[in-house]
């Protein structure tokens, strides 16, 4: 027969069990939250030369959207991507379709539309993806907007090893060329 001392050494012993079972219940959970995001993060690097070139963004899905109407419509701020806002982020100073882009860390926004998309670099990338201020684009360039002949169902950037950088998402595509800028 077990005394009153031993019961409680047992019962202590249960209570801390049961308590660190909810709390490995509780950290599984919680991180198959964070793990299970709508739009997922991804990031793209490439080293083209002495250049390196990292972008962080989020890639949401068309789900039976049309992109230019349904979602994205045409002429409107994108925060090209989902959730925060997508980052572009360079070792040394570029030249972006022969625009020089200081070496740094920027926020990367475009406002598509049919004919020709307008690519933004704004100094500040650590924030929400809607919090847009005009007043801090450090770099603007327009570039041709293309039609895939496929239209692609998640949110797509790519950089080559030559330096062009495309963006593509349901039938929408457009691109911009990174080049150092002594070349």
């Amino acid at each position: 027969m077990l005394n009153l001392q031993q019961l409680k050494i047992i019962s202590k012993m249960k209570t801390t069990y049961l308590f660190a079972i909810l709390m490995l219940f509780g950290f599984a959970l919680a991180n198959a939250q964070s793990n299970n995001r709508v739009s997922p993060m991804d990031s793209v690097q490439a080293h083209i030369n002495d250049l390196d070139v990292e972008i962080v963004y989020s890639r949401p899905y068309l789900k039976g959207r049309e992109f230019g109407k349904d979602i994205v419509p045409y002429g409107k701020l994108w925060r090209t991507g989902a959730n925060e806002a997508t980052t572009f982020k360079i070792n040394k100073d570029i030249a972006i379709n022969d625009k020089v882009l200081p070496a740094g860390k920027y926020s990367l926004y475009t406002i598509p539309d049919e004919d020709e998309t307008i690519v933004i670099f704004n100094k500040i990338w650590d924030q929400w993806g809607t919090k847009y201020d005009e007043s801090q684009d450090m770099l603007r360039i327009a570039v041709p907007t293309e039609k895939t002949d496929e239209p692609v169902e998640q949110f797509t950037i790519e950089v080559e090893n030559d330096g062009d950088v495309e963006l593509v998402w349901g039938t929408f595509e457009c691109g911009f060329s990174i080049k150092d800028k002594e070349s």
